[in-house]
């Protein structure tokens, strides 16, 4: 509605996802999910904000299929990638769980005898997305830092650089990391009630109904297991 307003008479060409379309099929057939309307749906939205922001929110309680989404989604893009399809990329992803581990793990600390710093997990992905030289190959490849954790204050607020446009991590000993072009920075919570507007603000939300996928494909997707357990079990010698 919003859109209509700001451009009357003007009408959006649906995108063209059929070879997007072919290679999640796919994927979700190897990994025996469902591909109903509502997960291909959430997934090519999630797809679209990977395309026009650099950090984003993948909200939404257990069941919902967020993390089947982005690892279809990842897997498709290596298949458009190896079809030569769309110009895409494979992707690199590394996952976190924020909470983990202490502040000092996470991000970096000093070691209160020696004073020494000491690079967190984060600080480490970080760097070696943004600033290790590309292998053979793997020039363009998407690299994908993934945090699967509760969103809060406590940790987040570090990251306000990263999200914005400056895209800098900066670490408590005063390096400041610079994310590169094919970096995201994504986010997994089950809800947003502890992080601050500024956060929330930097990000591009997509919410996922745990109650829209419902109980039917879990079901479908066991039978479909147990038939090809028995059609293996029945299989002459």
């Amino acid at each position: 509605y919003i859109l209509s307003v700001l451009f009357p008479g003007v009408e959006l060409p649906e995108p063209d996802y059929d070879h997007m379309r072919a290679s999640l099929l796919s994927e979700c057939e190897k990994a025996n999910l469902q591909p109903t309307p509502v997960f291909m749906e959430k997934t090519f939205q999630l797809y679209e904000m990977i395309l026009v922001r650099h950090g984003l929110m993948l909200v939404g309680y257990s069941y919902g299929a967020k993390t089947s989404m982005y690892r279809m989604l990842a897997g498709a893009l290596k298949d458009l990638n190896g079809k030569g399809l769309l110009e895409e990329n494979k992707v690199k992803i590394v996952v976190i769980n924020p909470k983990s581990i202490y502040m000092g793990q996470l991000y970096g600390q000093f070691d209160p005898v020696s004073h020494e710093w000491t690079d967190g997990v984060l600080a480490i992905a970080y760097r070696n997305y943004a600033a290790a030289p590309p292998k053979v190959g793997e020039a363009r490849d998407r690299k994908w830092v993934w945090f699967d954790g509760p969103v809060d204050a406590i940790w987040i607020e570090n990251l306000n650089t990263v999200l914005d446009d400056n895209k800098v991590l900066t670490l408590a000993n005063g390096d400041r990391v610079q994310m590169s072009g094919l970096m995201k920075a994504f986010f997994e919570p089950e809800n947003l009630n502890n992080a601050s507007p500024a956060t929330v603000s930097r990000a591009g939300i997509i919410y996922v109904s745990e109650t829209e996928l419902g109980w039917k494909p879990l079901v479908a997707s066991w039978l479909d297991k147990r038939r090809n357990q028995e059609s293996a079990l029945l299989k002459p010698l």
